[in-house]
């Protein structure tokens, strides 16, 4: 006993030292490591860490409406807060009592208040004095603090990214460990679990980036090429991004770093809800976030888009082609534009003698899949050529790094898929075909030049005729229009339209002969039917009425613009018939009619559940980016409203009618009408009043349609106990209330997270339909609002807010009342008042003063536009009449006829 207690007194110093040792960097880290946490330092709720040049916060979050908490990191100094990677996104914990600490293992683990483990990782070895830090890279890391070096961590997020590729960060796979860095996004915007939306390198054959919905391929950057991924020519070194592909025995990555600009900030993003990846950078002038980039960018980025053999080109029409030397392996399924099965040689190369083979070169070509391949760097291309042919499964072949003239050898077997022509940056490919196929294109490349010779001298002349008939035409116009087509012809049958033609009797048959059974609607210009071909493919015919002249362009215009584009989210032109009289269009069938079927419908609408009309409004703002943005002509669709979008079976939004639209070439961004076309209620004043277009009106006719969808009511017709007229009046109306919740349609379940992005889509929507164009986002900055929480400008006032006023209640409207006893609805456009006047004993609804021309809407929708003391009348009644204005004295005088109130002599002056 004596013993022990002599052995204690002797320890006591060493044991005295080593406790107070311990104490010392306990208060050291708490005084100074901001960045880091120890042993004897956890992080708990409240607190940060903050990396050493502020780039950087570690904390505890909840995603926009959620009350689950995550550990996570941000961007410290942005004020928009940006998550960049979560620890616990699969387990979220609840209350604010957990800690992140490092456990006696020298792990890192998240445990709540009763200490049960969330999230921990497992670091390679162990070691006496393990540290945490969040760098300023953004990666967290786990190491020794005696050796904070890359090399010696024992654990760092960078290897575990989420759905934020961040600068130095590595894509793809570690063949030593087998660890694969892949990006998921997150499943919506307040649940960062991962969804089925993926990005990462493919091992497969020779390397190459894929993007997965669940696990079919959904896009394909291709091979690296030694410049860039071969599917991606805009990924190369610039000022900004510096860009690097490893592969070796130990590793597989790609990775992007910042060129000597600290200041710049970027990221690269997976997106579920739009299902795309996006590039952003920061712009601090602006303070938010610009898409810089984004994949997919047209329908040619799908995969496999025009099946096996069969190359993309997005500005041509049809999109897909077969390579030179192949046909469609089916002729009448190509031409309906389904193009899965692809396309067939011509004529089978023979493996017995290959001197009779050969290989045409294509050029500008993203690489097809390169799952089935094989390459060698060494060799150079006449090589490669060699091997190729030594080996009968071999159909293609081509440099595997193009830098300095080209070198190492890419071959293909079997079937090419997913090939892409590019407008610039893309390569050459050396594809296997009998010699007879090969030689034949220079001859078909004379043929072809004697018959564009032949064919321009027509066409010179033709135009020449055409302009002086043209010009004669115009002079003898009482009225321009501005419309994207030329005037109407009786020839059009004849137009090339490079569509697929039906003829009249096999739609006819389809239809039933257009029975009153299978007709699903009708419009301005004519009736839509359902149809089933003898193949058993559903269609609806578009049948132009044959008394509308007016029509005829807006046929045309219908067929030229959509057999030009090609998106997920636009209705597909299957064919037309132009045969005498009948001009129709087939589409393909959407099950589902269109969008106000089911949104105006008590019934219907709870079919719509929050999470699909959220959906449709993503889907709509993608088909308009792309029709503003995205495809080779900038369009403005002009009549974006509920019954112009369709629904297909799965309630996928499909954007149609394109018989309004017009084209800007270049960088033209708006244009004028004297003819102002489209439907009121979706209009923009700009457009409405002085005939002014561009991108901005559609975004306008979007904002009223994305109030509607999430109300259940029609702008149009809206009539509330707060005296709005409108929808658009009503919204704001709640908005500045501060009440905007009210405005949900009350079929839609009223869950938190529903609340939260309604309230967002409700933001959303005013900031579209606000007064002035310019004040309004573009659709790329709608698509980014739409798919992520960030903050969002206050909207301004909307456009079109009429006032309601009774003349009683506004003793200065009996001021304006002159010479008539009767009520008069008078509505003024002036930024400075708004008077409101009622007439009902000759059923006039509204007199609009908006500058020239100013029109009268009667009860039963007709219409008188007056301007410069003349009357105009629209639909079929007699209207006749006249304005004059003295000072500031407006008199109007006309006599009407009409079923709904018989015949009226009327005269009345008001004071504007």
């Amino acid at each position: 006993m004596e013993l022990q207690r002599s052995q204690v007194k002797k320890n006591l110093p060493a044991m005295f030292l080593f406790v107070l040792i311990e104490i010392l960097l306990f208060f050291f880290h708490t005084s100074s490591a901001a960045d880091s946490i120890s042993k004897f330092q956890p992080l708990s709720e409240g607190k940060t860490l903050v990396s050493e040049d502020g780039s950087f916060e570690l904390g505890f979050f909840s995603p926009a409406s959620s009350e689950n908490r995550y550990v996570g990191i941000w961007y410290k100094s942005i004020p928009v807060k940006t998550i960049v990677w979560v620890a616990n996104r699969d387990k979220p914990v609840k209350g604010n009592s957990s800690t992140l600490r490092i456990n006696s293992e020298g792990n890192l683990v998240l445990v709540n208040g009763n200490e049960t483990v969330f999230w921990s990782v497992d670091s390679r070895k162990k070691v006496r004095n393990p540290i945490v830090q969040l760098l300023n890279s953004g990666n967290l890391v786990l190491s020794d603090e005696s050796g904070r070096d890359r090399e010696g961590y024992l654990w760092q997020s960078f290897d575990y990214p989420c759905d934020t590729l961040l600068p130095g960060m590595k894509l793809g796979w570690d063949l030593k460990t087998g660890l694969e860095r892949k990006l998921s996004a997150w499943k919506n915007w307040d649940d960062p679990s991962p969804g089925d939306f993926t990005w990462g390198i493919s091992l497969e054959g020779y390397p190459q980036t894929v993007m997965w919905k669940g696990s079919k391929v959904y896009y394909r950057g291709g091979p690296w090429n030694g410049i860039g991924f071969s599917g991606a020519p805009e990924l190369k070194a610039n000022p900004l991004f510096e860009y690097k592909f490893v592969s070796n025995k130990d590793e597989v990555y790609y990775t992007y770093n910042l060129r000597n600009n600290k200041s710049a900030i970027s990221r690269i993003v997976m997106n579920q809800t739009i299902s795309l990846r996006v590039r952003y950078t920061w712009i601090e002038e602006t303070r938010s976030w610009n898409v810089y980039a984004s994949v997919p960018r047209d329908s040619c980025d799908s995969y496999n888009q025009c099946g096996p053999n069969g190359y993309c080109v997005v500005s041509d029409s049809p999109v897909c082609q077969c390579l030179t030397g192949f046909k469609p392996k089916s002729k009448g399924n190509w031409d309906m534009m389904d193009w899965t099965q692809g396309c067939v040689l011509n004529e089978q190369y023979s493996c017995e003698d290959r001197s009779k083979d050969g290989f045409s070169k294509f050029s500008g070509m993203k690489y097809p899949d390169t799952s089935l391949s094989w390459v060698d760097n060494s060799m150079n291309l006449n090589q490669c050529r060699d091997e190729c042919l030594k080996n009968c499964s071999c159909k293609a072949y081509a440099n595997s790094d193009v830098r300095g003239g080209g070198s190492g050898c890419l071959i293909w077997f079997r079937d090419l898929r997913d090939i892409k022509q590019l407008s610039s940056g893309g390569q050459d490919l050396y594809i296997r075909m009998k010699i007879s196929e090969t030689a034949g294109k220079g001859v078909d490349k004379m043929k072809l030049a004697a018959i564009i010779i032949i064919v321009a001298s027509v066409l010179m002349v033709a135009l020449v005729l055409y302009y002086v008939s043209k010009r004669m035409k115009i002079f003898r116009a009482e009225e321009a229009d501005n419309n994207l087509i030329v005037e109407n012809n009786n020839e059009g049958e004849n137009d090339d339209l490079e569509l697929p033609f039906f003829d009249v009797a096999t739609i006819e048959k389809a239809t039933d002969g257009f029975s009153i059974n299978n007709k699903l609607g009708e419009g301005g210009f004519g009736t839509v039917y359902m149809g089933i071909l003898a193949d058993g493919q559903e269609i609806a015919v578009k049948r132009l009425s044959q008394c509308s002249g007016q029509g005829l362009n807006e046929f045309k215009n219908e067929v030229i613009l959509i057999s030009k584009l090609q998106h997920r989210n636009l209705v597909k032109l299957l064919g037309c018939c132009i045969q005498g009289e009948e001009k129709m269009l087939v589409y393909e069938y959407m099950p589902n009619k269109s969008l106000d079927f089911f949104i105006f419908d008590h019934t219907k609408s709870k079919d719509l559940d929050w999470s699909k009309r959220f959906s449709i409004i993503c889907g709509i703002a993608r088909g308009l980016l792309y029709l503003h943005q995205d495809s080779r002509l900038r369009i403005i669709h002009r009549d974006l409203k509920a019954s112009n979008v369709l629904l297909d079976d799965e309630l996928n939004p499909k954007i149609s009618d394109f018989g309004m639209a017009r084209t800007f070439g270049g960088d033209q961004t708006e244009g004028n009408t004297n003819r102002v076309v489209g439907t009121y209620g979706y209009m923009a004043p700009e457009y409405a009043v002085h005939g002014l277009f561009s991108v901005k009106t559609d975004v306008f006719s979007f904002g009223v349609l994305l109030l509607e969808i999430l109300t259940g009511k029609k702008n149009r017709g809206f009539s509330h106990s707060d005296n709005c007229i409108h929808l658009i009046g009503h919204a704001w109306r709640f908005w500045k209330e501060g009440k905007p919740l009210e405005l949900i349609d009350p079929c839609m379940e009223e869950d938190s997270r529903v609340l939260s992005e309604a309230l967002r889509c409700i933001h959303i929507g005013l900031l579209c339909v606000q007064q002035h164009p310019e004040d309004r986002p573009n659709m790329s900055s709608v698509v980014v609002m739409l798919s992520s929480d960030s903050a969002l400008p206050q909207p301004k006032e909307p456009g079109f807010l009429i006032e309601k006023f009774s003349h009683e209640a506004d003793s200065s409207s009996k001021q304006h009342l002159l010479s008539s006893t009767n009520e008069i609805s008078v509505t003024m456009f002036d930024p400075r008042k708004q008077k409101h006047f009622h007439l009902s004993r000759f059923n006039i609804i509204q007199v609009i003063f908006i500058s020239l021309p100013w029109v009268l809407t009667l009860k039963d929708t007709h219409q008188i536009i007056f301007g410069r003391g003349t009357c105009k009348h629209k639909r079929k009644q007699d209207l006749v009449g006249d304005m004059q204005t003295k000072g500031t004295t407006l008199t109007l005088h006309f006599i009407a006829s009409s079923d709904s109130f018989g015949t009226e002599d009327f005269n009345s002056s008001f004071g504007v």
